[in-house]
């Protein structure tokens, strides 16, 4: 009878003491449900596999900086380049004086029973037609234009790998933090029922369903850490580092809606003013090049009595009549622009709907964290008085079992809404086009 009292008036304490631990969330997440800063933590998980995937926390390293980083070593990044080269190109040939390459010829003729002897020489040069350099001045600078804002473009679409990267990290670690705290009260749980069932004061079906739960808790666990590894794995994949920036939270971006300065919607709108200006230079070419031609012509016969001449000569040449071979030239470019405007449409209707799925998962997630709040509350009461109530003899160990674990579900559901909360906040500022 002592001894039941002694196991009585100990348990409640215990169950409380090993409870505790899964109630308050880690240093590295406190600031999260807080005072909203993100982390990951700075130690590694006492690994239950040997595979293990490390990171490193950066102090000095923040979002802005790592998504410089990534896209420095982004695949798009060769392409990017090829396009700054290919726009300098362009406006290098808008620059010269000439429409193409000139042609220099030479020539000699003799007439061996006449005695004559003929040397030619000429240069031609191929002219702008009316316009085509302006044209051409017109198409360089769009694709100058164009090869800046697709670099924004990539960049956008690099920080929302960065920022899935990142926010599937930092939920993956919170999963295994509880995971291993739930362990450890399970642990010290099946410990004190040990000894109760020890000293006859519950029978052995609950040490083994005590047990039961313990097992499942540490599959639950190895299971955790499985994804954890899974999520680090992913982001050295994404960023091609193990770094990784203590906070990365972000404030809400304050615009409401897709504006036309969008780094998506600019780079497609910029690819169409491209793609015009293309056509119009194409256009400026007409029916060919104009040519000038300038020559000299030089006569001597080899009898000493013959007359030496010497001549020079310019010349003009128009094209006309080439519309037709022109056409075939034109109007791909035109289907290849009209791709490109329907492409516009297309992408201003998936940026619309994906800021209205950001926007409402947003709003969601801010009355689903308050809700899960009060839900930890009053889950941490009821176990209380579960515990209670269990070591008097109220209830069994399957009751108390039960709300257990729904009071750690509702643990898990508080501190995930919380990183969900800023998770959607990036999100929001990925779907409207605001970077870091």
């Amino acid at each position: 009878m002592i001894a039941l009292n002694f196991y009585r008036r100990c348990l409640p304490v215990v169950l409380l003491t090993a409870s505790a631990s899964s109630f308050s969330l880690p240093i590295e997440h406190a600031d999260v449900a807080e005072k909203g800063h993100s982390s990951l933590g700075g130690n590694e998980p006492d690994s239950i596999v040997s595979h293990v995937d490390p990171i490193e926390i950066d102090a000095s390293l923040n979002l802005a900086k790592l998504i410089d980083l990534t896209l420095e070593k982004y695949p798009d990044a060769t392409w990017l380049k090829a396009l700054e080269e290919e726009a300098a190109a362009i406006s290098e040939r808008s620059q010269s004086w000439t429409a193409g390459a000139s042609q220099a010829s030479v020539g000699y003729e003799t007439m061996y029973n006449l005695r004559l002897n003929y040397a030619t020489g000429s240069v031609q040069v191929p002219l702008w037609n009316l316009g085509q350099r302006n044209a051409e001045q017109r198409l360089a600078n769009e694709a100058e234009t164009s090869a800046g804002r697709q670099t924004s473009a990539v960049k956008l679409r690099v920080a929302g790998l960065v920022r899935s990267a990142l926010w599937n990290m930092a939920l993956a670690n919170i999963r295994y933090d509880q995971a291993k705290a739930e362990l450890d009260i399970y642990e010290k749980l099946l410990s004190s029922i040990r000894r109760r069932v020890e000293s006859g004061d519950l029978p052995r079906t609950d040490e083994l369903l005590a047990q039961t739960e313990m097992l499942q808790k540490r599959s639950s666990l190895t299971l955790a850490e499985a994804e954890l590894m899974h999520a680090r794995k992913r982001y050295s994949t994404v960023t091609q580092m193990t770094r990784v920036p203590r906070l990365f939270e972000e404030k809400l971006a304050p615009l409401t809606g897709i504006e036309q300065n969008h780094p998506a919607l600019a780079a497609l709108n910029s690819q169409i003013e491209r793609k015009q200006a293309e056509l119009n230079a194409t256009r400026s070419i007409g029916s060919g090049q104009t040519h000038v031609t300038a020559g000299i012509l030089s006569d001597e016969g080899t009898d000493s009595r013959s007359n030496k001449a010497e001549f020079f000569n310019v010349g003009i040449s128009v094209p006309f009549g080439g519309s037709a071979h022109l056409a075939p030239q034109i109007a791909a470019i035109n289907v290849e622009l009209n791709r490109l405007i329907a492409d516009r449409e297309q992408l201003y209707r998936d940026l619309e709907q994906a800021h209205h799925e950001a926007e409402h998962n947003l709003e969601v997630n801010r009355v689903e964290l308050e809700t899960a709040n009060q839900q930890r509350k009053v889950s941490e009461e009821l176990l209380k008085m579960t515990q209670l109530a269990f070591s008097v003899g109220e209830i069994d160990l399957m009751d108390l079992l039960r709300i257990q674990s729904r009071t750690q579900q509702a643990i898990l559901t508080a501190k995930e809404r919380a990183v969900m909360l800023q998770r959607d906040i990036a999100l929001y500022n990925q779907a409207i086009g605001v970077l870091p």
